[in-house]
């Protein structure tokens, strides 16, 4: 595909347009065709399904603008606190989580409307390309508040899973640390797409931040002396399923536990006066 400049008006081909058999531009504004598919698992361009010419590039689920589901949502229920967390929780609630879940509801709704109203799609406007990182970076964040259309099962299981995990960690760190955590999560992700992701794949999904909850868990877990037999195979079964199964952004993954990890790292001098 040739590089081009990106369109500043940030326009994409619509799905109807697509269907008409109207011109094709990838997500840098590159003629030649349409983007690659994006990864179909917790990063998902919708749009991304068979055509009248076939199926899908990239393992696509077989239905035009099918669901992606997430790897977070596949996984047994997440381990639940030992001991020495469960002195540390505090009953504040979870403002900053529902917070989350509201956000990316109301985009989920956002892209209904535009898609019924408009000729454009907020999957394409709000996800993330590698190749569009000099031209519009914020792209690196917005990316993760926006799933999958049509079907709300994409949606759903990813904020059932941020909801689990949640309604442990913001207790645990308070509101604003939980904040930082989940949206730098996000970042790693999109930075390891960058890194080590086909630039001209449009990649969406909240799952770069749960891995980057999953990674923080690790860590506090192994803080306060719990077992970390139960959240290492969580961890373990959403990253060989990504590697295995295709279309799938294993390296939003790879970049949000990597990232949540470390964040949680740098988070634990305030919490060693709860061991």
């Amino acid at each position: 595909m040739s590089n081009q400049p990106h369109d500043p008006s940030g326009e994409f081909p619509s799905q109807d347009s697509r269907a008409r058999g109207g011109p094709h531009r990838g997500p840098g504004g590159a003629g030649g065709g349409e983007p690659l598919p994006a990864p179909r698992y917790g990063q998902f361009l919708p749009g991304g399904g068979p055509s009248a010419d076939g199926p899908s590039r990239g393992g696509g689920t077989g239905f035009p603008g099918s669901w992606a589901s997430d790897a977070a949502a596949h996984s047994p229920a997440p381990p639940l606190p030992g001991r020495g967390m469960q002195g540390v929780c505090r009953r504040t609630g979870w403002p900053v989580t529902w917070t989350v879940i509201g956000i990316c509801v109301l985009v989920w709704a956002a892209q209904w409307v535009t898609r019924l109203v408009t000729p454009y799609d907020l999957s394409t406007i709000l996800g993330y390309a590698p190749a569009l990182t000099d031209t519009q970076p914020w792209r690196m964040l917005t990316s993760g508040f926006v799933h999958a259309m049509p079907s709300p099962v994409h949606l759903l299981l990813n904020m059932y899973t941020l909801y689990l995990f949640g309604r442990m960690l913001e207790p645990l760190l308070g509101g604003w640390r939980f904040a930082v955590l989940f949206l730098l999560s996000v970042l790693g992700g999109s930075v390891g797409v960058l890194l080590l992701g086909d630039p001209w794949v449009l990649v969406i999904g909240a799952s770069g931040g749960i891995f980057g909850l999953f990674g923080a868990m690790f860590v506090f877990m192994r803080h306060f002396r719990n077992s970390v037999t139960s959240i290492l195979v969580l961890i373990g079964i959403n990253l060989v399923f990504g590697f295995l199964v295709g279309g799938i952004a294993w390296q939003a993954h790879v970049g949000g536990l990597v990232m949540g990890a470390l964040t949680g790292l740098l988070m634990l001098p305030g919490l060693r006066g709860h061991r």
